[in-house]
């Protein structure tokens, strides 16, 4: 552990995960701290799985771009004077005319990868990095439950147990890759976030051929990467749709994901909820830049021109199976049209087949019991993204990512109100700390009151 404390009382808050959500959270609450006389700090310490920040590092791609402005950094939608903001961080490294220069909202995804992890250095005494928590529990007492305890372990599976003890935790673990039904991952067969350490690795290639699985941005630029970078084989695109579908990425649209759509999608019925996750789903499920779709589009018709074709695009054909094989592995598809069955062998299976929510069940364990749920057993979050629980359960849990989308819409798991929850949790931590307070004298008051009327019983 690398977090240092003057004491051993409880935190304020721990984070589990320190991606780019916790650590919006962490500058949230620096800031506050930074207007605050001693005694209304806020004490923060989080943990992270990983040796050190990274963000989906096997997707770093040259030239690769964020699908966001960069205005929708860890801090300017919230504060735009913070020393955090990606403006800074430009100055800071001496770029800031040139980037301006480029006249372009988007920054490579390198870039911003390294914006993040400058502001992440900014809080290396409050994280541990190589910690795994294992588990959140009721403090130990009785009556109602005012603080919890996470449990870490390190991650790398050597010995060693940390009990972190704190008033409220924001979970933050992130998305979990997702791998088809039917499929087990090898050393030939694995997510798109393994893209740029295991490809390199792939020194005997007898095949000559990838198979891309998947319809989305990853699936784009993965294929368009293999095809870039192995010149030899053939890359071969698989997916259930007829072409890649471009993102939505107009002005109307980009309303939902605008910090007042949180509170217009958090209030509807649920039926009008699920009506506008499926009408605005195409700005950024399954989807493609259209600029990429184009070039991949170039690049096919160029081969067929040539009579050379390497990219292959097998749409509305859908994944049958796949098999190790020793020197790689061996892909059934099936086209839907005709059901037609054929078989690649190929040096490599890339699945670029999305992420899923990290069920936090996992780690609330017994606090799940205190945990409401709705008719369709999706925890019941508060506008705050604070878990709503029995009355037991005073301390705060907290909710960052993809399981909240149902009760707060399609930014849940994207960076583009990242800045504006974090303000919103800090804001609520406050208040809970408020409450603890208030509570904590009524009963002081309250033994008071009992002591005098014994001592003239």
């Amino acid at each position: 552990m690398s977090i240092r404390r003057p004491d051993a009382s409880a935190e304020d808050l721990v984070g589990i995960g320190f991606g780019p959500s916790n650590l919006a959270l962490a500058i949230a609450i620096a800031e506050h701290n930074q207007q605050s006389e001693a005694a209304g700090v806020v004490r923060s310490a989080f943990v992270e799985s990983q040796q050190s920040f990274s963000w989906h590092p096997g997707m770093l791609l040259e030239g690769a771009t964020m699908q966001v402005s960069f205005l929708k950094d860890l801090a300017t939608m919230r504060n735009p004077g913070s020393r955090f903001t990606f403006l800074h961080y430009l100055q800071e490294r001496g770029r800031l005319a040139d980037f301006i220069n480029q006249k372009s909202f988007f920054p490579t995804r390198l870039e911003f990868h390294d914006y993040f992890r400058w502001c992440a250095r900014q809080f290396d005494d409050s994280v541990a990095y190589g910690t795994a928590a294992v588990t959140v529990r009721a403090a130990a007492g009785d009556g109602p439950v005012d603080a919890l305890e996470v449990l870490a372990r390190p991650s790398d599976g050597t010995e060693g147990e940390t009990v972190l003890r704190a008033y409220n935790v924001a979970v933050g673990t992130g998305l979990l890759p997702h791998v088809p039904d039917g499929i087990t991952e090898g050393p030939h067969v694995w997510h798109n976030r393994e893209l740029l350490f295991r490809a390199p690795e792939l020194a005997e290639r007898p095949h000559r051929r990838f198979v891309v699985v998947g319809a989305g941005q990853s699936a784009a630029e993965t294929a368009d990467y293999l095809h870039r970078t192995f010149p030899d084989a053939e890359v071969c695109a698989v997916f259930t749709r007829y072409g890649y579908s471009p993102a939505d990425d107009s002005p109307f649209a980009n309303r939902i994901f605008d910090p007042k759509a949180v509170d217009e999608f958090y209030v509807a019925p649920d039926d009008v909820k699920q009506s506008m996750l499926a009408y605005h789903g195409n700005t950024n499920y399954a989807v493609v830049d259209g600029e990429l779709i184009e070039q991949l589009y170039r690049t096919s018709y160029q081969e067929k021109v040539a009579g050379v074709e390497r990219l292959r695009i097998l749409n509305a054909t859908a994944l049958a199976g796949v098999e190790e094989l020793p020197d790689g592995a061996r892909v059934v598809v099936r086209s839907l049209t005709n059901g037609e069955q054929y078989v690649l062998d190929c040096d490599a299976v890339v699945l670029a087949t999305g992420y899923r929510p990290s069920d936090p069940a996992e780690l609330l364990g017994d606090l799940m019991d205190d945990c409401l749920t709705d008719g369709r057993g999706r925890l019941r979050i508060s506008r705050d993204y604070r878990v709503l629980t029995t009355d037991r359960i005073r301390a705060g849990i907290y909710l960052q990512g993809g399981g909240t989308e149902h009760s707060h819409g399609l930014t849940a798991s994207l960076l583009s109100t990242l800045a504006v929850r974090s303000g919103e949790i800090c804001d609520s931590l406050l208040l809970g700390r408020a409450k603890r307070e208030m509570r904590a004298q009524q009963d002081a008051e309250a033994g008071s009151v009992e002591g005098v009327a014994a001592a003239f019983g």
